[in-house]
């Protein structure tokens, strides 16, 4: 059986680097919870493998050459639950500018597969990089 640490390790590598690959760790009830993405305009959860595919379609298309990195990976006693916390960064394509993130990620697992997620991420980092505007700031 896949743990949540080694299902939370496959994401990190995989949402960009092999998509096909990632989106079979996705169960098909999943929701991936996105506190922090109004602030760029994106929704804040997404619910079943349609939406998530699309929101994840979007990001795989937008950014090269991503990459995460000083990855701390925290396990609890459960193994359907992890926890990381982790530095990307990546090139966004429509503005040619750097993209760098420190993210949170929990997550957790349900028969081998990735069944809740939610991230928070910095949205001032996220808009400086997409060139978009933080909604709700005059």
């Amino acid at each position: 059986m896949t743990t949540a640490s080694e299902l939370l390790q496959q994401h990190l590598r995989l949402l960009v680097e092999d998509n096909a690959a990632w989106q079979k760790l996705i169960a098909d009830d999943i929701v991936w919870e996105l506190p922090y993405a109004a602030g760029i305009g994106h929704p804040t959860r997404l619910s079943g493998r349609e939406e998530v595919f699309r929101h994840a379609s979007w990001f795989v298309g937008a950014v090269a050459d991503f990459r995460s990195f000083d990855l701390r990976l925290m396990a609890g006693e459960n193994p359907a639950q992890a926890v990381a916390q982790v530095r990307a960064e990546g090139l966004i394509k429509p503005t040619g500018r750097i993209y760098q993130q420190e993210y949170i990620v929990f997550l957790d697992a349900r028969e081998g597969r990735i069944a809740h997620l939610r991230e928070y991420f910095d949205p001032v980092q996220a808009a400086k990089a997409l060139d978009a505007a933080i909604v709700g700031l005059d």
